[in-house]
């Protein structure tokens, strides 16, 4: 079959171009078939000219520039195939990279200008350098360079000592891993039987072992040391990032006729595998920057979280104020004189209305909710590896979830025979849950009617029964392991023969825990897979008998076929038998007709499991060796060689005997059901995106309660083309308040033609299921609601087909499974279960994102207040450039006098974590963004101005006769209203802010005695002093007490309600 065109004849563009959805109701009452006929393209018009280039236009320039300077710098070699010769490197012509792993991001020459730039290519710091570059200016300078300096030094000097500690970590594991020596690659094996198993978790995220095999014809040379004797090579294909798949052929020239071999993954070790039992030797193909694991590593995105794009939109507002505030500074000086320095020198009197504590305070804050996530005894395990978004947990709204909770155990598995008996024309379904009978190797027993009711038919159903048991006990990939030999020794037959079958000693290792699961049933009914090597396998039935089968060949499970088989030979008969399992989908057209498989498929579906198909087909001799002769060479073309292998399968899969369908059931985690109930309390729209097929997905989105009891299901019909998808959109719109289930073929076909109108649809919907989901598509549903309804989105996923999907969400969590630690490695949050998404999001989402609003605007506050009281000061000196406070006072101000207080703001929390998950409705509230907005930041900015003109007012006002009372009686009413603001801000109080509070304040009052240039020590000790300054903090703050109690009296927050 040839794949032309992704459209069919339907899709004529003649009469579908112009056909849109129906969004409005009165288009309902027309015929379905009746295309509106309104435009639907949309049409992105490309921005040009001179406003473009002015809000933002240059800088996409200047990225594309330099992203087309560093392509050229940083230009790739290109990769080529090989051939790599035994034991004679100099017969290779090219040369290759060295073997050696660097993770570090700069050199000794590039490290502080790379930081540097890091650094002030965001608004802020650039800001800053700007500001503190102007005062080598003379005509520009305001103060002390210090005070400009320092804190812009500090702030550089932190980033630049965390750089340099994660750089020598990078340097430290990268000198470990260049130290090793390799001796491992296969060619030849010494141990299972020319096999050996690995562990790739590092690499792929899988705990399974891997079998790999080594070479045929190496295995038959005497000693280890006629390797380097031979005449070989290895041709093997360029590198490629697919570290699933390899092409590649053994040529021995030394030999008549000449010996090929193809060699496939099953031949290969990756770097960064282990090779967890047995031994190799050979050859390596792959270096340095050309190995499967440097190729595959990318770097994520840089997750920018929605709070910080808030308070950079914040930070520009503050800027373009201070700009305006400075204009009318120096109009109403009446732009006389050199009025442009007047203008440059205010904007710079005026910097400290943009804090640059602000990003430090920030960044040091969400060190510390990190520090608590992985600290909290009722969320143990959870690991927090990007630091940079916690308030993230505070504000999403779409949670997208693969198969929410899976236990990953595997223990608890159920497997139903299906058969068919024509006798009675019926299906019959049996449940093999006893064991045989003792003189019997079927591995089952027939029901007891059926034993005393037909005993001519119970013979048929027995042998039936031992069919399909003996099928799944041998159509598989699992090899058992015998911990107690400490792994396998490869000796002698015989040696085999005599080892030790116990069922304690006994471990399964295959690359899937269903897999094991079902070899692990078969142990259960009586049928034991006892020993298993790269030709032949045993397997032990309850009478102790060993059954032999030789191994003739296997046919992994992929992706594209969905299948997998073995061929193999009894060795008592001679028999050759193919057998093959897979799912429904891929196994319906290869086995005979019958009438129950379909419905069948989907009973164990609705209930919950993931079916198999089992098969199985009798070869003769010729027929098999037929097969053989076109499949090698099948497997010795360089050039699709898939497409060839694929092809001479396909011969054999034709006509065969339906045996038995099997399910499997996944386990769900503890209290999953009522996280998930949480959630949707909570307000989070819940899709669950999973590869299972559309009758499973269902059933698990109702025993999980992702879909309410009482809630309508719309289970959106197969479409192909556009005018399916068109009718079928029509449908759904008619629904209101049912969740959604929907392939990933008809989601497809949606996206291409009705991209936004389907995602209006389903954001309107409580819960969307997508089956059939490839792990491109998940991430492309991410991207469509980050697109769309510019909410933050969420993925949580345990395998590695989830890593895209967590890589492209705003806040990626990976939960630790049985299916390894690659997504849970590639997440910002690694927890161990699902019930602990809960608290995550409840609890430590809710405190990181208030604790960071309150934060970040009372930081705001610090500098706007102080920049209110420096206008007041010019405003009334004459609209002179002249700072109020110089030198220590201003870095004090913003380090030691007011930093403890203010960051001990961290510690608070409006609602206690027990009523936060009683009423996750609260968690509404957080979405909306009301902690930082536009309104709170205005709110501040009249707090700000209010205060800093009584502060200054009122000092001017009872000011004795020198100006050096006015700075000590402004500057010490500063520091305590600052200290008051923090304790009025707090709503839980915690003792380190009791501490901070009490520490602030005796720092600045033992540094009274050392600031003589600041302070008249005779004035700053007496009464006049202190009540004057009582009387300044007292208006200054006492109104806003009396706000903050009537508001909390008549219009209190839903928290405190909850709290009463």
């Amino acid at each position: 079959m040839c794949f032309l065109s992704r459209y069919s004849s339907e899709d004529d563009p003649s009469n579908l171009d112009e056909m849109p959805l129906m969004m409005s109701e009165e288009g309902f009452e027309n015929d379905e078939s009746d295309y509106q006929t309104l435009p639907r393209a949309r049409v992105n018009q490309r921005q040009s000219g001179l406003g473009w280039f002015l809000l933002g236009g240059w800088r996409v320039l200047c990225g594309s520039c330099c992203d087309c300077l560093a392509h050229i710098c940083r230009r790739k070699k290109e990769l080529k195939a090989r051939t790599v010769w035994l034991g004679c490197p100099e017969k290779c012509e090219e040369k290759y990279p060295k073997n050696a792993i660097k993770n570090q991001k700069y050199n000794i020459f590039t490290f502080v200008p790379g930081v540097l730039y890091q650094q002030f290519k965001f608004f802020l710091n650039l800001y800053f350098l700007v500001v503190a570059c102007s005062q080598f200016v003379p005509s520009l300078k305001i103060g002390y360079l210090y005070t400009y300096w320092a804190p812009l030094g500090f702030v550089l000097t932190v980033t630049m000592v965390r750089e340099a500690v994660d750089e020598v970590r990078r340097y430290q594991r990268d000198k470990e891993m260049n130290s090793q020596l390799y001796s491992k690659l296969t060619v030849r094996g010494d141990g299972y039987c020319s096999a050996c198993f690995i562990r790739t978790d590092q690499l792929d995220g899988e705990t399974d072992w891997k079998l790999k095999v080594a070479v045929g014809c190496t295995q038959r040379l005497p000693a280890l040391g006629d390797l380097f004797s031979i005449s070989a090579y290895v041709y093997a294909q360029r590198p490629q990032l697919d570290i699933h798949s390899f092409e590649g052929n053994f040529t021995r020239e030394d030999t008549d006729p000449q010996i090929h071999e193809s060699l496939s993954i099953e031949n290969t070790l990756w770097a960064s595998t282990v090779v967890a039992s047995g031994t190799v030797i050979g050859v390596v193909i792959y270096t340095g920057k050309e190995t499967r694991s440097v190729l595959n590593t990318s770097f994520a995105k840089n997750k920018v979280g929605l709070l910080d794009l808030e308070l950079n939109r914040l930070t520009k507002a503050l800027f373009l104020a201070q700009v305006v505030l400075s204009v009318v500074m120096v109009a109403l000086q009446g732009f006389v004189g050199p009025w442009f320095r007047n203008l440059f020198r205010f904007v710079v009197l005026f910097s400290y209305i943009i804090p640059i504590s602000l990003r430090v305070n920030l960044d040091m804050g969400k060190s510390a909710y990190g520090w608590m996530i992985m600290k909290d005894e009722n969320i143990p395990g959870t690991v927090v590896r990007t630091s940079t978004i916690p308030e993230e947990l505070g504000r999403l709204v779409y949670l997208l979830t693969d198969k929410t909770g899976r236990d990953g155990q595997w223990e608890k598995i159920r497997t139903l025979l299906k058969l068919i008996l024509r006798l009675y024309q019926a299906l019959l379904l049996f449940q093999v849950t006893s064991q045989p009978s003792g003189g019997s190797t079927s591995g089952a027993t027939p029901s007891r009617k059926t034993q005393t009711s037909a005993p001519k038919v119970r013979k048929s159903v027995s042998s039936r029964i031992h069919e399909a048991v003996k099928a799944i006990a041998l159509c598989h990939n699992v090899t058992p392991v015998y911990e107690s030999h400490g792994g396998v020794n490869g000796e002698t037959e015989s040696a085999e023969a005599d080892q030790d079958f116990s069922d304690d000693n006994r471990t399964y290792q295959a690359s899937s825990p269903d897999e094991v699961a079902l070899v692990r049933w078969t142990e259960s009914v009586g049928l034991t897979l006892v020993n298993r090597d790269l030709t032949s396998l045993q397997l032990k039935t309850p009478s102790g008998q060993i059954l032999s089968f030789y191994i003739l060949q296997i046919f992994p499970f992929t992706s594209e076929s969905k299948r997998m088989g073995i061929i193999v030979r009894e060795e008592s008969t001679g028999d050759i038998t193919f057998y093959m399992k897979g799912a429904d989908v891929a196994m319906a057209s290869i086995v005979q007709y019958n009438d129950w498989l379909e419905e069948e498929c989907g009973n164990m579906a609705r209930e919950g499991l993931r079916t198999l198909v089992v098969a199985k087909k009798s070869l003769s001799e010729e027929q098999y060796q037929d097969f053989e002769n076109r499949y090698n060479q099948a497997k010795l073309s360089i050039h699709d060689r898939g497409l060839k292998v694929a092809a001479v399968v396909e011969s054999l899969e034709r006509e065969m005997e339906l045996l038995c369908l099997t399910g499997v059931e996944d386990q769900l985690q503890a209290d999953v059901r009522p996280t998930l109930e949480l959630l949707r309390n909570a307000g989070i729209k819940i899709w669950m995106l999973t590869g299972d097929k559309l009758e499973t997905a269902t059933c698990i989105a109702k025993s999980s309660h992702l879909v309410s009891r009482n809630q309508h299901i719309h289970v959106f019909k197969p479409v192909s083309n556009r005018g399916e998808a068109h009718l079928e959109l029509n449908a759904f719109r008619r629904k209101h308040d049912c969740a959604l289930v929907i392939s990933g073929d008809s989601l497809e076909v949606c996206l291409r033609y009705y991209e936004h109108e389907f995602v209006e649809l389903a954001c309107q919907c409580p819960a969307v299921v997508c089956c059939r989901c490839s792990p491109t598509q998940k991430a492309q549903i991410v991207r469509l609601l980050q697109q769309h309804t510019a909410n933050r989105t969420c993925a949580i996923g345990d395998g590695g087909n989830d890593v895209s999907m967590i890589q492209a969400a705003d806040c990626g969590i990976g939960i630790e499974g049985k299916e390894g630690k690659q997504a849970s490695l590639a997440a910002d949050f690694s927890i161990t279960q699902f019930k602990h998404i809960g608290r995550l999001l409840m609890v430590h989402g809710r405190n990181s994102y208030k604790r960071s609003a309150a934060l970040g605007q009372f930081v705001m506050h610090r500098g706007m207040i102080i920049s209110t009281m420096q206008a007041v000061f010019s405003s009334i000196f004459y609209f002179a450039s002249v700072p109020l406070y110089q030198g220590f006072l201003m870095v004090g101000y913003a380090t030691i006098y007011t930093m403890f207080p203010v960051f001990s703001l961290v510690l608070d929390q409006d609602v206690k974590p027990e009523m936060a998950l009683l009423y996750p409705e609260l968690y509404k509230d957080l979405t909306k963004g009301r902690s930082l907005s536009f309104k709170t930041f205005l709110i501040w900015v009249l707090i700000s101005v209010y205060q800093g003109g009584i502060l200054m007012y009122g000092a001017l006002v009872l000011f004795e006769s020198e100006f050096v009372h006015v700075v000590a009686i402004s500057f010490t009413a500063l520091i305590l209203t600052e200290l008051l603001m923090v304790a009025l801000t707090i709503r839980t109080w915690h003792w380190l802010m009791v501490v901070a509070e009490f520490f602030s304040l005796g720092c600045y009052l033992a540094s009274l005695a050392f600031l003589n240039e600041y302070f008249d020590l005779s004035f700053i000790t007496t009464w006049p002093f202190l009540w004057k300054v009582s009387a300044i903090t007292l208006v200054s703050c006492l109104p806003l007490y009396i706000i903050k109690y009537l508001k909390r009296k008549f219009s209190p927050p839903s928290y405190s309600k909850l709290s009463s």
